[in-house]
């Protein structure tokens, strides 16, 4: 772990009046830390993906190809949020465990790296996408709906630099504590998002593009709000000085150990897509890939209260894991991965009774209203799956939490790139099951995937248990004190 300060002077100790509220709860009782920290994620990232499923309805409104369009954007969008997300966790997880051992001044120095990170892999990603757009579309399939994937994509790609800085800006105030800004910036961008999408596609004429202008509006005006936070106010426990930065090799590592493998896992998943588009072409039509890709945004919402408690993990665990309490470890594994477990069986069943409610508010237009059926099956189906995705999801968290990032993507690659596939194809071609075989393929890899991982996850956390050694003490002490290193 590197300590260098860098010339600058080191910010005040933990236990010191001046720290914030999110550091004296992640310094408290893990259970109470553990809500406070995923309660407003858990809100935050709800409300998120509630605008993905509006921007879902008012693009079903210019007809199922227009839908199929943005189908075959977001994979590329999804790289988007993998790669910022991914430099997020990875930074998270290492200012998380500085801030465990008491090491301030490093956690600060994690963070400069982290923004300098996200310009130059910004800069980088936006100028491919972007020349490469239209060649790109028409290789996966686009076929018909090329020229408004491009339309679409390509404003998408031009303002993707605000979707790195909003992400990589909430995983720093996240691995802090402070949820209840992040969780601010994160609703109002997506209720302003909601506000101007029917105002861009419908009034202004812009058809999908006025969706995609909706979105890079919204996300620069969340991109100030952040900005302002941490670089004007600076009320944030982590201080930024990017005059006197020196880059230092030891921290780039550190970030990279989780961040890479953060980035490739949630890029797998956009590969799982892409996968899925051209198995769904190949057993249906881009019907098909339209109901795949409103159901999976639905599927998304479902999930979101999950990611939420997710992020509230990776800082807990990255906490508890610094400063060496690996019961705290265990205790925030367990708990959270019960309450994503109750949360998400509530939404599978409530999916699973409104499936045709759902289903028919997005496709309300008359050239949308032919695939109503199928998407009604498509969610009932998927649903499935939501609870046991809290034990792989909670389990790949304590793994980046804890600095073990290529554990994650091992586990998520198996799942996404190897076992939701192959079982599609088996479903889909080999029991001759057509389309719906390919929605029982997803359920029964996600399912085979998440308990792998929740398997591994809990043999890891065993051995961090053996290093402890009980406290020969005469008073009793709450259950996550009782051992320590």
């Amino acid at each position: 772990m590197n300590n260098a300060t860098n010339g600058k002077k080191a910010g005040p100790a933990l236990g010191a009046p001046k720290t914030t509220a999110g550091m004296k709860a992640l310094l408290g009782d893990p259970k109470k830390a553990i809500i406070k920290l995923a309660l407003p994620m858990m809100l935050g990232m709800s409300v998120q993906t509630l605008y993905n499923l509006v921007d879902t309805f008012w693009v079903s409104g210019l007809g199922s190809d227009a839908l199929a369009a943005v189908g075959f954007v977001f994979p590329f969008f999804f790289v988007i949020i993998a790669l910022s997300n991914g430099l997020g966790v990875g930074a998270g997880s290492a200012i998380s465990r500085r801030l465990g051992s008491k090491d301030k001044t490093g956690a600060d120095n994690v963070a400069v790296h982290t923004m300098i990170l996200m310009l130059l892999m910004s800069a980088v990603f936006t100028l491919t996408l972007f020349t490469f757009a239209e060649p790109i579309f028409a290789m996966i399939g686009a076929g018909k709906t090329t020229a408004m994937a491009t339309s679409y994509g390509r404003i998408i790609f031009g303002g993707s630099i605000l979707l790195f800085f909003t992400n990589v800006a909430n995983a720093i105030l996240r691995s802090e504590g402070d949820t209840k800004r992040a969780m601010n910036a994160m609703i109002f961008g997506s209720v302003l998002n909601i506000v101007l999408d029917p105002i861009f596609i419908y009034q202004f004429k812009m058809g999908v593009a006025g969706a995609a202008w909706a979105t890079v509006l919204s996300m620069g005006v969340t991109a100030v709000m952040m900005s302002s936070w941490l670089f004007f106010k600076k009320d944030t426990y982590l201080s930024f000085d990017f005059k006197d930065f020196n880059f230092e090799k030891d921290i780039l590592k550190d970030i990279s150990k989780v961040g890479i493998p953060a980035s490739v896992q949630q890029a797998s998943m956009a590969l799982m897509m892409l996968v899925m588009n051209v198995i769904i072409i190949a057993v249906s039509n881009t019907d098909g890939v339209a109901v795949y890709t409103v159901g999976w945004r639905v599927a998304t919402i479902a999930l979101a209260p999950l990611i939420g408690i997710s992020t509230a993990v990776v800082t807990m665990v990255g906490f508890s894991y610094g400063e060496g309490s690996y019961d705290k470890v265990s205790f925030s594994h367990i708990y959270a991965m019960k309450m994503g477990l109750l949360v998400e069986t509530v939404i599978a069943l409530f999916t699973f009774v409104l499936a045709p409610q759902i289903a028919y508010a997005f496709t309300l237009s008359e050239s949308a209203s032919h695939i109503t059926d199928d998407l009604i099956i498509f969610l009932r189906i998927i649903c499935i799956f939501y609870p046991t995705v809290s034990l792989g999801m909670i389990s790949s968290s304590l793994f980046q939490g804890v600095g073990k990032g290529l554990y994650a993507l091992i586990a998520t690659i198996l799942r996404a790139v190897i076992f939701v596939p192959l079982f599609a194809v088996f479903f889909a071609f080999n029991l001759d099951m057509g389309l719906i075989g390919v929605w029982w393929g997803m359920v029964v890899g996600n399912i085979m995937g998440s308990l792998f991982i929740f398997v591994w996850a809990r043999g890891y956390v065993g051995k961090l248990l053996k290093t402890l050694v009980p406290i020969d003490i005469p008073h009793k002490l709450p259950d996550h004190e009782e051992l320590r290193v």
